[in-house]
């Protein structure tokens, strides 16, 4: 699988491509802090104009609303970049392994569901790193970037539970999210999530491959298709059954980090010793250092998808190693 880092054939698609990638995040996550202060600024002033003690004009309002379509302009022709990049290396890395699994096909074709594992398990491959892997280094340095913002934006502040503390923010940000990050971890492990999505992909496997066989061998009857697919929909309605149950946590924790910024903020709020602006600042912040740490707990669904297919992928090529020792 990480053949594409390891040969000269791929390297400067592979080393470099990664460096662009990684270079074009971090110009992204540049652009997001940029925009932050925007929101501060603006917001003072949507609170000034409100307020009435003084006049703002709608040239200045225009301006302000000007100064946010620049920012997000830039950010739109740079995530579009990224993205468009990102897809072109992550299909160069699907080659090399597909170039790899074809090299061996001969010794890997008796392998059960060799043909699917090839095919459609390198795109899944592909298509998950696609999101998952930009979005894990994003959140990095969102975290890099946006940490010493809240701290700060911190500073002074009363907040909920831990008084004028300066770290204060930052410790209820990390404390929140670790905090339900783990309660998700245990209910996946308990509901063994990795293992049923295991299942599916293997059931189905055996299903596809059964269809294929039947459009070519008459002695393929549609009981023996019934009986495959009763299985499949067995483990399918398992599945749903079960995420039913992580779903009642996800969604609850969902519910509730909505408020957690505002809790925190409580008690300068309640005191006045904010503007509207500083606010909004701080709950951007608060949220983009919250959302990163919580990376776990947003993509869990993709990254048990990401593992089964990892597994299946790393069966496959040690059955491939088996037969040519």
């Amino acid at each position: 699988m990480f053949n594409f880092f390891k040969t000269k054939e791929w390297f400067i698609w592979s080393w470099g491509g990664a460096a662009v990638i990684v270079a074009s995040l971090w110009f992204q996550v540049q652009l997001d802090v940029a925009i932050n202060e925007w929101f501060g600024g603006f917001y003072d002033l949507i609170q000034t104009a409100l307020s009435g003690e003084s006049s703002v004009t709608m040239g200045e309002y225009i301006t302000g609303l000007l100064s946010f379509g620049k920012l997000a302009g830039v950010y739109i022709a740079v995530a579009l970049s990224i993205s468009f990049f990102t897809s072109h290396w992550l299909f160069r890395w699907r080659t090399s392994m597909v170039q790899r699994y074809h090299e061996l096909f001969d010794k890997a074709r008796h392998i059960e569901n060799a043909s699917q594992r090839v095919q459609e398990d390198t795109v899944k491959f592909s298509r998950i790193m696609e999101g998952l892997g930009t979005s894990f280094v994003e959140a990095i340095m969102i975290l890099v970037a946006f940490f010493p913002i809240l701290m700060g934006l911190s500073s002074g502040l009363q907040v909920m539970f831990f008084g004028e503390w300066e770290y204060g923010l930052v410790s209820a940000a990390i404390l929140w999210s670790v905090g339900i990050t783990i309660v998700l971890l245990v209910v996946g492990q308990l509901l063994r999530l990795v293992s049923i999505e295991y299942d599916i992909q293997a059931r189905e496997a055996s299903y596809r491959k059964l269809l294929v066989i039947a459009e070519d061998d008459v002695t393929i009857r549609p009981k023996r298709l019934n009986e495959l697919f009763a299985e499949v929909r067995s483990i399918h309605f398992k599945n749903y059954a079960r995420y039913a149950w992580f779903n009642v946590a996800r969604l609850s924790c969902l519910q509730a980090n909505v408020l957690v910024g505002y809790v925190v903020l409580g008690p300068a709020i309640v005191a006045g010793s904010i503007t509207l602006g500083v606010m909004q600042q701080i709950l951007r912040a608060f949220g983009k250092v919250e959302g990163s740490l919580m990376y776990l707990f947003k993509s869990w669904s993709t990254i048990i998808e990401l593992i089964s297919v990892y597994k299946r992928l790393k069966e496959f090529e040690n059955a491939i190693y088996e037969k040519t020792i």
